[in-house]
């Protein structure tokens, strides 16, 4: 007996069916996994649960029970807690002020702060988060935050609760934990709606699956005692990828950038580093380990505090992104909400924001340019959308990458790209595709420059291996050492190498 019922949901967009007739069960005190590529219907279908959005057709079930959602309101009374990838925190509250919104203890009309933070602080100390529930969610990286979010589900006591990429901003030790917390609200009954693209948690988690592709159910697994992963990533893409990574040789030119004594406010222990023409450079460490904080100086996004720059052999005086943009090194952020899309804007204006002073007269824009440009670059980048004018944030993970690096590409002459975190959220079909873009922009002469808590990705695509710990570049390693445990060692302030953080 399903606890949980889609029964032929289906949903339509202008110019896009997100869903088709979906039908599935998830049973009580199940921890049930859902799977699909980037634009599958996943994220349609979690709104729907949470509320947010309407189905077109069909119904939702839990606990026998038809639900009838008003608001996201009445998807929370009915026990359903959604914690979406995009985290929905209060950056000026504290943590403990998030996680009682709407439920502060009171008296008299007066908030009980000490009663609150005591409250707080044991739950959170309970489940095994360390984190105070004094500090301000804006302090917290964004590791800790995604923490915070997944404690919500302990506090308000959910029946049903979905995780949409939950692990995709978490260190190896708080992944862990996130896992013991799943266990426990398994045995205590609960369902889980575990939504990820990493097929190793999935099979470590699941006791079920559902796969979705181009909106329609692809595949439904009961259990996944028989199911092997090459089967779950062919429901997903309806293709075999035998070797996702796809790294091939290519030939290194000159140092294109290099990068000496390199320090600031976040990263005070001065850094150095090269990276050849046609080279794809991988950066790996533990969250906190000052991978994006030495990339926003290079960048000139934080402000130096030393260090020097040369570009093709001659001095970059980079002092903020304007600066290195005209210098023709870019960045793309690990947070693409905040920090790479535009929001409310449409894909056409997200590529070409950055170079339309290339192809503006006065002031005013070349609309039929950059009419030419979008068009390009959504046809070279394979960005699956209905419209160049579709709003961004309508667009999968994957796709919105895309089209940030769209943005890139239509700048002229780039020789450094950055790109932190380049495949978060992201699945197995769209990551083989953007890692094959970076392949063919290294083979173009570009000096590409990775940046990846993934361990499989940066040695399954990376030339050489720049492992940070602590603030450091504790370790430089070539192609032919890779080793899963000399780069772990490398990342581990103790420089040991616990099994249980292998991946």
């Amino acid at each position: 007996m399903s606890f949980l019922e889609f029964s032929h949901i289906s949903k339509s967009y202008p110019g896009v069916q997100a869903l088709s007739d979906v039908s599935f069960g998830v049973a009580k005190g199940a921890v049930h996994g859902l799977m699909g590529e980037n634009g599958a219907g996943k994220s349609t279908l979690i709104r729907i649960l949470s509320g947010d959005q309407h189905s077109d057709t069909g119904e939702i079930n839990i606990d026998g029970q038809v639900q009838k959602y008003a608001s996201t309101r009445d998807a929370f009374h009915a026990g359903v807690i959604v914690i979406h990838q995009e985290l929905q925190l209060v950056p000026e509250l504290t943590v403990a002020e998030n996680l009682r919104l709407g439920r502060f203890p009171a008296n008299a009309g007066v908030i009980q702060a000490r009663q609150m933070f005591a409250e707080v602080g044991e739950k959170l100390k309970s489940a095994g988060i360390d984190i105070d529930p004094r500090r301000k969610v804006k302090t917290l990286s964004i590791g800790e935050r995604q923490m915070v979010e997944i404690a919500k589900a302990i506090m308000l006591d959910a029946r049903v609760i979905a995780l949409d990429e939950p692990t995709s901003s978490l260190s190896s030790r708080e992944s862990e934990i996130l896992f013991a917390l799943i266990e426990r609200l398994r045995a205590e009954g609960k369902v889980i709606l575990y939504i990820s693209h990493r097929l190793d948690e999935v099979f470590r988690l699941c006791d079920s699956l559902t796969v979705l592709r181009d909106g329609k159910l692809a595949a439904h697994h009961p259990s996944l005692k028989d199911v092997t992963r090459e089967q779950v990533v062919a429901e997903m893409v309806g293709r075999e990828i035998s070797n996702v990574w796809g790294w091939r040789p290519r030939e290194l030119g000159k140092v294109r950038l290099k990068v000496e004594d390199m320090s600031g406010e976040k990263l005070p222990v001065p850094a150095s580093f090269e990276a050849h023409a046609g080279e794809i450079l991988g950066f790996f460490g533990l969250i906190g380990a000052g991978r994006s904080e030495l990339m926003r100086l290079v960048y000139g996004a934080d402000a130096r505090r030393g260090g020097s720059m040369t570009i093709d052999g001659e001095r970059a005086e980079i002092a903020d992104p304007r600066q290195a943009i005209r210098a023709g090194v870019v960045l793309c952020s690990e947070d693409r909400k905040h920090d790479g899309i535009v929001q409310g804007r449409s894909l056409e204006e997200n590529i070409n924001i950055s170079s339309r002073r290339h192809h503006s007269r006065f002031g005013i824009l070349d609309l039929r340019k950059e009419v030419e440009i979008a068009e390009t670059f959504i046809k070279k980048l394979k960005v699956r959308t209905p419209s160049r004018k579709q709003d961004i944030v309508n667009l999968s993970g994957g796709n919105q990458q895309k089209v940030i690096l769209g943005r890139w590409l239509s700048e002229q002459g780039v020789r450094v790209l950055i790109i932190d975190e380049p495949t978060r959220g992201i699945d197995v079909g769209a990551k083989s595709e953007i890692y094959e873009i970076l392949y063919r922009l290294a083979e173009d002469g570009m000096a590409i420059v990775v940046v990846s808590s993934e361990l499989p990705e940066v040695m399954g695509i990376c030339d050489r291996i720049l492992v940070m710990c602590g603030g450091r570049i504790s370790a430089h390693i070539d192609r032919e050492q890779f080793s899963e445990r000399a780069i772990l060692a490398a990342a581990l302030p103790d420089k040991k190498t616990p099994d249980a953080i292998a991946s």
